[in-house]
């Protein structure tokens, strides 16, 4: 029988910021200080080393294997690099929907437009033939 928590605070656990200056960057657990903060590094993100709260950063499922407690910025990035971590994440739904979030960010009133028209046509196809498969079925 399995635990009901999937993702432990663990020396190597990736983690996303979610609060402060580097909201929305992947960093590394490199230490855990006490029950409320670990010592975190992202070398390859802009990350820099600190002790930052549990509850201003989220647990991610990646973990990057037999990382030494405590480790150095330049070990830090070269376990990342190794285990290919930063693209494990950038394959993931949820780095693919934060991505998808700040492109629809960044959008001008035109392309806003365009994205409307877009999904009016696909509504005008799809409807029709969902109601016809349905009906089909019926």
């Amino acid at each position: 029988m399995s635990g009901s928590f999937q993702r432990q605070v663990e020396v190597g656990r990736v983690v996303l910021i979610n609060y402060g200056a580097d909201a929305g960057k992947l960093a590394v657990i490199v230490d855990i200080l006490d029950h409320s903060r670990a010592l975190i590094d992202g070398p390859t993100t802009g990350v820099k080393r600190q002790a930052h709260a549990y509850r201003r950063m989220t647990l991610t499922p990646l973990v990057v294997k037999d990382l030494p407690r405590g480790a150095g910025a330049t070990a830090v990035k070269k376990y990342l690099e190794k285990n290919e971590t930063i693209a494990a994440w950038n394959k993931t739904a949820w780095a693919q929907k934060l991505a998808n979030r700040v492109q629809r960010k960044n959008l001008s009133d035109f392309d806003r437009f365009k994205l409307m028209k877009l999904k009016s046509q696909r509504r005008a196809i799809v409807g029709p033939a969902t109601a016809a498969l349905k009906k089909q079925q019926a």
